[in-house]
């Protein structure tokens, strides 16, 4: 199952991430104290999804 980068961008948006920069192939999105590399892809694999979850800590709701 896949999700879409535009879901997983909007959880991390409505807890207090923001863009920081873009690199080469990722997106980097901070909220002040963990900064977090998303691939920019149209999906990400579910199992991927949850992991960006977990390192940002947040709940994995993927």
């Amino acid at each position: 199952m896949s999700v879409r980068r535009a879901t997983i961008i909007k959880y991390f948006k409505e807890n207090g991430f923001y863009l920081l920069r873009e690199g080469g192939k990722h997106s980097i999105y901070t909220n002040g104290f963990k900064t977090l590399p998303i691939k920019r892809h149209r999906t990400l694999d579910r199992i991927t999804a949850n992991e960006l979850c977990k390192q940002a800590g947040l709940d994995p709701i993927f």
